[in-house]
């Protein structure tokens, strides 16, 4: 099919061009990437929820995706014999992820964008501690600093104690720490599986996963929504790719201050396409995240060049 392999050559474009770099400086890129794309993709979710049930639009989106990933699939199906798959470790992923995307569909249909992104960001606290106590990675201070400045960042947004808080908060929040742990065990199947056959992996079992709730509140879409569907399923798949090839780049305590970008992007979303003007706290937290970002973008290539700097000559 001409989109599958339109997003096939995107893809291969987009390593060239990350190419020249290394380490997590090509994994801060690929997250940077990747953010810019899950932003397209909740504003296309916000417009299509309020006309679909959050459940059948989490289905729909993955099961979609499974067109895009029929090259991944025949190709999983005529190499099964060669290596082993870790199939335990994908099918929890994959529940995990379900459990989150439901939760996260239905905070995308009931709060603002800016504050579903924000409530987002407690994901990579979780994915910070957990990368260091299962994932044996260290905890640098200027990724503690860039990781907490952001999450400050983000409750200046929010202003807790002062709002009262809705249910999709409360799901968004709850959403978190499974996101975390998706993040997490996506690091960890890097070190033996491909990018493809994660991404592909995780769409089979949360589709099968949310088969059921969304049979029980499904509605036929239109045809103008099912075009909105494909391009949603077709650029988060996209999203996910560049997220599993920065996973595999870098370090996930390198790669999580970059995701806090994304706020400022579902901001200026909210605002343009939704009429959701951000508060004066909404650009003081972004700023602040900015900053977060930035510092730790710079401080990672400062140490990549020291790294590649010859000594004793």
């Amino acid at each position: 099919m001409p989109s599958i392999q339109w997003g096939w050559d995107v893809m291969s474009s987009l390593r060239a061009i990350f190419a020249a770099s290394s380490g997590n400086a090509k994994g801060i890129a690929w997250m940077f990437l990747a953010g810019l794309i899950f932003v397209f993709v909740t504003g296309a979710v916000r417009y299509l929820s309020s006309s679909i049930h959050p459940i059948q639009l989490g289905f729909l989106r993955y099961a979609i995706a499974l067109i895009f990933l029929a090259p991944i699939f025949w190709r999983e199906i005529r190499s099964y014999r060669n290596r082993p798959r870790r199939y335990g470790l994908h099918i929890f992923r994959g529940l995990l992820q379900a459990f989150g995307v439901m939760l996260w569909f239905y905070a995308m249909a009931n709060i603002p964008v800016a504050e579903v992104t924000a409530l987002g960001f407690t994901a990579p606290i979780f994915a910070t501690i957990g990368a260091a106590l299962f994932l044996g990675e260290k905890l640098y201070m200027r990724r503690i600093s860039a990781v907490l400045f952001g999450f400050v960042g983000a409750m200046v947004i929010l202003r807790p104690g002062l709002q009262v808080i809705e249910w999709g908060a409360i799901a968004q929040l709850v959403a978190a720490p499974l996101f975390a742990a998706t993040m997490l065990i996506g690091k960890r199947l890097t070190d033996t599986e491909s990018n493809g056959t994660i991404v592909a992996a995780l769409a089979l079992c949360v589709t099968i996963a949310l088969f059921p709730p969304a049979l029980y509140v499904w509605q036929t879409p239109t045809l103008l929504e099912l075009i909105w569907l494909f391009g949603v399923a077709g650029l988060a798949t996209l999203g996910h790719l560049a997220m599993t090839q920065a996973f595999r780049s870098a370090e996930v305590t390198a790669l999580q201050p970059i995701t806090f970008l994304q706020l400022v992007w579902a901001s200026l979303l909210g605002f343009y396409v939704f009429a959701e003007e951000p508060d004066i706290w909404t650009w003081i937290g972004g700023g602040i995240i900015v900053t977060s970002a930035t510092y730790i973008a710079h401080r990672e290539a400062r140490a990549r060049k020291l790294n590649r700097t010859p000594t004793g000559t």
